[in-house]
């Protein structure tokens, strides 16, 4: 039996991406888990240790490195972030649908290890909305902002290495429309739309 498809989510900061998946998991319905990312970055207020990253010290990150525990990992705003291959395969073996919400450079460790997986580019309508989303929040400085907006329009410029863009003016427009992409990777006995083999 060939594995459950694994699917990649990008996104610039203030596209949305973390509601989005998040509406997708909460609806239920398919067999679909997000992976849990570990991180040397501090917990925010109301993130939980193991549900939304597994915060790590730096020395513990590197040792997981070097053992080749990681399916990808980046430096990112001075913190390292990594997917864990015992998040992915073991999931994957028993049919179960694994999302990656990770960057672009991310992304593209992942498409050379699994050329089969599925990438989405989710982004906002205008780059106005990125910095008023950003804003929004209120919770980086200035200088946090403008990095993050630095970063965001670096990973625009590789939007084409997608297979799947979804741009999220709407809330439940995008939601619905990640959706029935995901969906659309488990039909029964066939190929899905983004597999390469």
């Amino acid at each position: 039996m060939a594995d459950a498809p694994l699917i990649i989510v990008s996104g610039p900061s203030g596209s949305g991406k973390s509601t989005v998946i998040r509406r997708l998991l909460a609806e239920g319905g398919l067999p679909l888990r997000l992976s849990v990312s570990a991180t040397t970055r501090m917990p925010r207020s109301g993130e939980r240790d193991g549900v939304d990253y597994h915060f790590w010290k730096q020395e513990r990150f590197r040792e997981h490195v070097k053992a080749g525990a990681f399916l990808e990992w980046a430096e990112v705003h001075g913190q390292c972030y990594g997917t864990l291959r015992e998040e992915v395969d073991p999931y994957r073996a028993r049919g179960t649908g694994v999302l990656l919400d990770i960057d672009v450079q991310g992304a593209s460790q992942v498409r050379r290890s699994y050329p089969g997986s599925c990438s989405i580019f989710l982004r906002a309508p205008s780059w106005p909305e990125y910095e008023r989303r950003l804003r929004a929040r209120g919770t980086e400085d200035e200088a946090a902002i403008a990095r993050r907006l630095a970063t965001a329009r670096r990973e625009l410029e590789r939007v084409g290495e997608y297979d799947h863009v979804i741009i999220n003016d709407d809330l439940a427009t995008a939601v619905g429309e990640l959706r029935r992409l995901v969906a659309s990777l488990f039909p029964p006995g066939g190929a899905t739309p983004c597999s390469t083999s």
